[in-house]
């Protein structure tokens, strides 16, 4: 999939002091990583020797050596690939710890160890000089080559992708070479390590690893060293893990030898630091930018799994503090609404679905936490042509068993004078039939409070906002939209972890059916068994699907065929093809056509990192063209 380059860790069994094993151990390693599709592999610090043959250091023949198997594997190890492997380096008469880059038969760059610990079980500034940030020349095998700190290894096909170095050490510092390399260009960070193991240090090594590449906006790629190493005083347990903007894509058990692999997203991290402006990139002196091409990239499936539920924590217990924090912060959104407006007096529309379920619940919420009664929610049910016993029943007990006010307000009657007013047939189920309901509704609930001093509580979501899945001046409007950051498919955990939190087994049970009713306006009439016969996702596709969709073409700006290639392999098995980009299509229309709707949406509290206020994130003309995401996707058209 184009954007994304597979990288991988690589931790061998260390013959120490043996730089020719060690050379072939990396190129054998290099010919099954090949074979993997890697184009970036990343050996442990000091791979061509080991890290701990400390005095050894200091003798001129494994120097010398040294350099040679480096120049066995330049000509041996298999093309096409980049290849950093750690090496003791005698340049300008001092030795340094360094990463050498191999590629298709050229060393590319040399780059050395900036902090040289000489501290605890460290002793490297016995052999070691600290590295120079400005790159020299070095001479190896009869070419001449940089030599520094500040190198940038710039591909030529696959854009964004700038590569840099750091050794060790050089991370668990407070001002890593990395936050320079990053600032500078650099997306994909490699550490060449040889970090001993400790109780628990794993566990710190692996947060030091993801926090780093979450501050950088990078990808992080740590190879450790492991079995071979001396253990006369130390144990290295081969600690390999490779992170990206903070989320640990892969990762070795500890005392493991083999490949860590991962398929970087370079389009996602360079998405990233365009939104976020306070990532102010440099163009400092005293770098050197060095340009390579890959001949070829990986085809086929990468190996990475597509969440299909981007707002939805996997983890039970994580989803379970999730959900808690956001009906907090809904709540307090409105708590302190009707603080600053005086108003003591909430009115919501009660129709027994999921979203005045979610924000009922939030009323409710938010007038505990201002220590006002729950009578002082007015809760009001007004059926019409397409209401069904079913959502009528919930919405009745869910307002009796939470203590609000409960009215009903039969709007047929109202309705129909509207219709005989405009002069609408009442048999024509056209969308003057359904909007007419949705805009009765919403004038009562306005009147209302007006009558009672209150707000009016919206109950929309964000995935309706998105399709423009609402009434415009109907349920489109409101005096604060509670649920205008959530989108449908949180709203159904939101939902039932209040009914697991319930110890009211009447309300429990109603919450429940809620969540299993199917999403409908109801404004169409029940079929012939009194069922809902009008169903949202039959109209405009499944929510699942619409709320993938939403995430990454907002999140990180991703064009149609990104979203339509992760939208097959999150949805394999569940959706075919041609079923995923008629609705892809179906979201792309609706998202821009419907723009007007969210150009005057009301205020509502932002809940995730992708909302569309506005006022706040989506700055977004009404009147833009979806014609070249559209054309994109008519020439992937499966069918």
């Amino acid at each position: 999939m184009e954007g994304f380059i597979r990288a991988a860790a690589a931790t061998i069994k260390i013959s120490l002091a043996d730089p020719w094993k060690n050379a072939d151990k990396i190129i054998r390693t290099a010919e099954e990583a090949k074979e993997k599709g890697v184009k970036i592999l990343v050996f442990s610090e000091l791979s061509i020797t080991g890290y701990t043959c400390s005095e050894l250091f200091r003798q001129s023949r494994l120097i010398r050596e040294a350099e040679q198997a480096l120049l066995k594997i330049r000509d041996e190890a298999p093309e096409d690939m980049l290849i950093a492997a750690g090496a003791p380096i005698l340049h300008q008469g001092k030795l340094y710890n360094t990463i050498v880059y191999i590629f298709s038969g050229r060393i590319l760059g040399i780059v050395p160890k900036h902090f040289i610990p000489d501290y605890s079980e460290f002793y490297e500034g016995r052999y070691f000089a600290p590295g120079l940030e400005t790159p020299a020349m070095h001479r190896i095998g009869g070419e001449e080559v940089p030599f520094g700190e500040n190198i940038l290894l710039e591909n030529d096909n696959v854009p964004g992708l700038v590569i840099a170095s750091e050794i060790c050490e050089d991370l668990w510092v407070p001002e890593p070479p990395s936050i320079r390399h990053a600032l500078n260009g650099a997306t994909v960070i490699l550490n060449a390590s040889a970090s001993n193991e400790t109780a628990g240090k794993s566990a710190y090594r692996r947060q030091l690893v993801s926090g780093q590449s979450a501050r950088l906006l990078a990808a992080y790629i740590y190879a450790s060293a492991g079995e071979g190493e001396s253990t006369q005083d130390l144990i290295f347990s081969g600690h390999d893990i490779i992170a990206e903007n903070g989320t640990l894509l892969s990762e070795s058990g500890l005392f493991s030898e083999g490949l860590t692999m991962a398929d970087i997203d370079i389009d996602r991290l360079i998405a990233e630091r365009a939104r976020m402006t306070t990532f102010r990139m440099r163009n400092e002196e005293g770098y050197r930018r060095i340009s390579f091409s890959f001949k070829s990239l990986g085809e086929g499936p990468v190996i990475r799994k597509f969440d299909r539920y981007p707002f939805i924590p996997h983890d039970s217990h994580e989803k379970e503090l999730r959900c808690e924090e956001i009906l907090s912060m809904q709540a307090q959104g409105l708590k302190r609404r009707l603080e600053h407006t005086g108003s003591k007096t909430a009115v919501i529309g009660v129709s027994g679905g999921l979203d005045s379920t979610l924000a009922l619940l939030v009323a409710a919420r938010a007038f505990d936490m201002l220590g006002l009664p729950r009578s002082g929610i007015i809760g009001i049910t007004m059926p019409c042509f397409g209401t069904s016993d079913r959502t009528h029943d919930n919405s009745v007990i869910l307002m009796d068993e939470m203590g609000v006010q409960k009215r009903e307000i039969d709007i047929r009657e109202s309705v129909m004078k509207h219709f005989e007013d405009i002069g609408q047939d009442p048999e024509l189920h056209d969308v003057t039939y359904e909007n007419s309901q949705a805009r009765e509704r919403t004038q009562i609930l306005m009147d209302v409070a007006n009558m009672e001093n209150g707000m009016v509580i919206g109950t929309g979501d964000m995935s309706e906002l998105a399709l423009g899945w609402c009434t415009y001046n109907g349920d489109h409007m409101s005096m604060y939209a509670v649920n205008a950051g959530v989108p449908k498919t949180l709203i159904r955990h939101l939902v039932r972890h209040c009914a697991e939190s319930s110890d009211n087994e009447r309300l429990k049970k109603a919450l429940i059916d809620v969540i299993d009713t199917p999403v409908s306006p109801e404004l169409l009439p029940p079929d012939s068994k009194g069922a809902i016969a009008q169903k949202t996702e039959d109209k405009i596709g499944p929510y699942e699907l619409h709320d993938f969709f939403l995430y990454h073409m907002l999140r990180y700006g991703y064009g149609p065929k990104r979203i339509y290639e992760m939208a097959k392999m999150a949805f394999a098995g569940q959706y075919d093809e041609e079923t995923i980009m008629k609705w892809l299509k179906t979201f792309f229309r609706r998202f821009f056509s419907q723009q007007f709707k969210r150009s005057c949406m009301p205020d509502g509290p932002k809940i995730g990192s992708v909302a569309l206020s506005p006022r706040g994130d989506l700055r977004m003309p009404s009147d833009a063209s979806a014609g070249i995401w559209l054309s994109e996707l008519e020439s992937l058209d499966p069918s």
